[in-house]
């Protein structure tokens, strides 16, 4: 159905679809956000603290996408001859949505700021990455973003000759019921500030911890890799939350 990886012809030079999907992801979602910004109508922050805390919430999501990225394969990692270059281009996004949660909590400090800042980013964040997920598709397994072999009837040849889990695509498919779960849950639940993004990445860390069980990586111990055991972490940050929901919902 595609040859990966999916690539188009601008003014003669040849570009992946991924390039232009993580591109256009990352301006549609900075967009989104300064719209809804313009549309809050709770009392704003000053501009210079918003953007000490994007510029912490943008550092800190590059460096723990890549220092995560680099951990998925620590092996490799060190038998490199260019161990910088190996930082420089693995990447993962869980390692960019804490390392950016880490930036923005620094920055805050800074700035002396006590607001939760997080629930304006949850549905710019959401399309951004339900766009960059596309692109990541479109790399097939030329982006170690694939999944492992399966015998299911929705395994597709991602360029390999191999039938694999579209585990992108699954993601895409959580994002956006990600996406309808939140907007149910502000309706019918009076929710404090800060609430709407701890349930986004208590979601989206539950959902990565589990499907990276379906891909293909190198493993610390216990059958877990990297991104899972940041998903672990992840979850003991935010365990007194979990547990105020678990009691609130009676569960």
């Amino acid at each position: 159905m595609f040859e990966f990886p999916v690539s188009t012809t601008i003014f003669g030079y040849p570009i992946l679809y991924h390039t232009i999907f993580e591109s256009l992801g990352i301006f549609l979602g900075s967009r989104y956000y300064w719209y809804l910004r313009k549309k809050q109508k709770t009392e704003k922050m000053d501009i210079i603290p918003v953007l000490v805390i994007l510029i912490g919430a943008t550092f800190g999501a590059y460096f723990g996408s890549h220092v995560l990225g680099a951990m998925e394969n620590v092996p490799k990692w060190r038998e490199t001859k260019y161990p910088v270059l190996f930082f420089l281009t693995n990447k993962t996004l869980v390692g960019g949505l804490l390392g950016g949660l880490i930036g923005v909590e620094l920055a805050k400090k800074i700035v002396k700021e006590k607001r939760s800042t997080g629930d304006l980013f949850v549905y710019p964040l959401l399309l951004a990455m339900i766009i960059g997920r596309l692109g990541c598709f479109s790399a097939g397994i030329y982006e170690e973003t694939y999944g492992i072999p399966t015998s299911l009837p929705w395994g597709m040849d991602l360029g390999d000759h191999i039938y694999r889990h579209p585990v992108t695509l699954y993601e895409v498919i959580c994002l956006i019921a990600i996406w309808i779960i939140l907007t149910q849950i502000k309706k019918k639940y009076e929710l404090k500030s800060g609430d709407l993004f701890k349930l986004f990445m208590i979601f989206y860390l539950l959902f990565r911890f589990l499907l990276d069980f379906i891909k293909p990586g190198w493993r610390y111990f216990l059958g877990l890799g990297s991104i899972q055991i940041a998903c672990l972490l992840g979850f003991l940050y935010y365990n007194r939350f979990i547990l105020k929901l678990k009691n609130k919902l009676h569960l």
